[in-house]
């Protein structure tokens, strides 16, 4: 059975623009249309050439400079607008005249005090007045899906016979559901006896979350076209997402039994550029192009991603323009996802060496929301090279105080041997040199530091610390590496990798010992 090819209307930059903190400028629109036209969309709304002079500039500039794509442009059903829709596309290869009429009762009681038979009237002298310069008209009785069904039809049959091509079923408040939305394009299919002549569009807000649900019961009884916006943005809540109908339809092509001519690849980066442009960025789990659309957390669906791909994901992160999933390591992670990063990253670590890698790594996942790539190697390396299964000093507890005016005090708790030694110093001249003197207290180890370095091991507020200094003892310099959320406590972790070279005699005048 041959699939149907169901065009894509991308109403970004005109109902997508009305969305507060969306206005774009006529530099940003060009570069969007553009985008939509690589995007592979079939009609672009380049705007509402009546609503403003910015406006009217920017659709006969979108339709003097893109090709590949019908470009249309919104007007009311009245002969000024009409008229203005027409100069400003008049100039594209492929140009289409968008006419819009409330039908609802309580639009044409309290918007427009129409009679039903003023508002077939106006119709059919909308789509007239259109027809005469542009072959290509689509007519929208607006709040559709609030419409009495009798009169839809006839609405719609008058549009056709005055030369509508499309006519577009709109659910302008997002009130419908999507059994009932998919009844009103089935009655127009069986009940209107010239709807062959025309294709049925939809048009679906998403004010109860909605829209693409809607849209795909629009598809799924009979419609042509899909009308939807990049990100789902739009008035309110927003319009049906390009990007999930789109991939709904891609993904359940068994059911639907139908396609589009979107390059799926491109939904990403152009989801990206719109953001960019608005500054409006989508949420991190929203569908298909959010941070977290295939990304995986849990050990359970890690263990199963490593093993075989489609037991949790049903499409592929490549096919909408992402490189690859991500296995999001944080404190729901297991064994199998560290040891597949760890690999990612150069390192083949044995059982032994990962344990006390994972054992490290759990700790700090309940710090930091999500743990990095640049964690990972910092715990590894502190593992692998940082500390040795002979060290003698291990650190159990600190606390840090201190303060604009008063003397640092650092409280802490060593262990060696299974017993735990403690000290409080209130001497040096902030919290790392007292860490210092705590330690060579604890430790009798005399020490004297000849580099410190600390450094951001990875991004973000929450990053990790990393500690790496060369301590001087009896002649010879040994080195220590540390690794913390806290940099106090990366200074003491370091200073005791140190101290434990120093018990074990492995200093050096020359050898690196991090």
């Amino acid at each position: 059975m041959s699939l149907r090819t169901i065009k894509i209307f991308d109403t970004t930059l005109r109902d997508g623009e009305q969305s507060p903190g969306c206005s774009m400028n006529l530099q940003e629109k060009l570069e969007l249309a553009a985008a939509l036209v690589e995007l592979g969309v079939d009609i672009i709304e380049a705007g509402f050439p009546i609503a403003s002079p910015g406006d009217f500039e920017s659709v006969r500039e979108i339709a003097k400079s893109i090709s590949g794509a019908t470009i249309c442009g919104l007007a009311r059903c009245n002969d000024q607008d009409i008229d203005r829709a027409w100069e400003a596309v008049k100039g594209a290869a492929d140009k289409r005249i968008h006419i819009f009429l409330a039908t609802s009762a309580i639009h044409r009681e309290f918007k427009l005090k129409m009679t039903r038979e003023e508002i077939i009237q106006r119709a059919i002298n909308g789509v007239t007045r259109g027809k005469k310069v542009c072959d290509d008209i689509e007519f929208s009785p607006e709040d559709a899906a609030r419409t009495e069904r009798d009169f839809l039809c006839q609405v719609v049959e008058a549009a056709i016979n005055a030369g509508a091509t499309t006519v577009n079923i709109p659910d302008t408040v997002g009130y419908a559901t999507p059994q009932e939305y998919g009844s009103v394009i089935a009655m127009l299919k069986n009940r209107v006896p010239n709807i062959d002549k025309a294709v049925i569009s939809t048009h679906c807000h998403n004010d109860l979350g909605l829209a693409v649900a809607n849209s795909l019961a629009a598809v799924e009884n009979g419609a042509g076209q899909i009308e939807c916006t990049i990100n789902g943005i739009g008035e309110r809540a927003g319009n049906c997402s390009l990007e999930e109908v789109v991939m709904a339809l891609k993904t359940r092509e068994d059911y639907y039994q139908a396609t589009t001519r979107i390059i799926t690849p491109r939904l990403v980066p152009t989801s990206r550029q719109l953001s960019s442009i608005t500054g409006l960025q989508v949420q991190r789990n929203k569908a298909i192009v959010g941070r977290n659309a295939f990304a995986h957390e849990a050990g359970i669906h890690q263990d199963g991603m490593l093993k075989e791909r489609t037991t949790y994901e049903i499409m592929r992160p490549e096919d909408v323009g992402f490189q690859k999933t991500d296995l999001v390591l944080g404190k729901h992670s297991g064994r199998a996802a560290l040891s597949d990063r760890a690999k990612s990253l150069g390192y083949v670590l044995t059982p032994d060496q990962l344990q006390p890698v994972f054992d490290e790594f759990k700790k700090l996942a309940d710090k930091k929301k999500e743990v990095y790539d640049g964690d990972i190697i910092a715990l590894i390396e502190h593992q692998l090279h940082g500390a040795t299964s002979q060290e003698e000093w291990h650190l159990v507890t600190f606390e840090v105080a201190c303060g604009t005016g008063r003397k640092p005090q650092v409280s802490l708790t060593l262990s060696r041997g299974g017993k735990e030694t403690s000290a409080t110093m209130t001497d040096g001249d902030g919290p790392i040199d007292a860490a210092f003197l705590a330690t060579e207290r604890i430790t009798g180890v005399k020490v004297k530091c000849v580099e410190y370095q600390v450094r951001s091991a990875t991004l973000g507020h929450d990053a990790l610390g990393e500690v790496t200094l060369t301590v001087e003892h009896q002649g010879q310099k040994f080195r220590g590496r540390g690794v913390s959320t806290d940099t106090v406590e990366a200074t003491v972790q370091a200073i005791l990798a140190a101290v434990n070279r120093i018990v074990q005699g492995q200093g050096s005048t020359t050898r690196r010992v991090d």
